[in-house]
């Protein structure tokens, strides 16, 4: 619980410094984490914790997309420091090189050679890369490998 610990922590510095956006975008990673914990019956590990602030990040881009279309930039600037914020606590992100390897390195474990086999490559990657990657992108770059 490492992960939890390190989101309560920072919480105490927000409300310390009397940063607002920070803070509630703590808070609201601390009761996501506590929703996700009800709803499946589990304690909050750091895979759980890196989960749902994957899924919170996720969120945020495709409202910074749609605001931006709508000409709503004040608000997509608002969500883009929110997302800064929750990166602060996912691992550092992969590089292309690195995506790269374990995607020949799964293929070539589970014998994929098809599109068929996508499904097993990708229950593979899922664990290796949760967090440190954007799984869309990567689902496209196993098609791209498999085919």
């Amino acid at each position: 619980m490492l992960l939890l610990a390190q989101l309560k922590d920072e919480m105490k510095n927000a409300m310390r410094a009397k940063d607002k956006l920070r803070l509630g975008v703590i808070r609201m990673a601390l009761s996501a984490v506590k929703q996700a914990e009800i709803d499946h019956n589990t304690e909050a590990t750091d895979d759980n914790v890196i989960a749902v602030l994957t899924k919170m990040v996720k969120q945020r881009k495709e409202s910074i997309k749609m605001f931006t279309d709508g000409g709503r930039d004040e608000l997509a600037a608002k969500e883009a420091e929110e997302v800064a914020a929750l990166q602060f606590f996912l691992p550092q992100p992969l590089t292309d090189a690195e995506i790269s390897t374990l995607i020949n390195n799964a293929i070539a474990e589970t014998g994929a050679a098809s599109m068929a086999d996508m499904g097993k490559v990708m229950a593979v990657l899922k664990p290796l890369m949760q967090g440190k990657a954007d799984m869309g992108v990567v689902s496209g770059q196993i098609r791209s490998a498999l085919n």
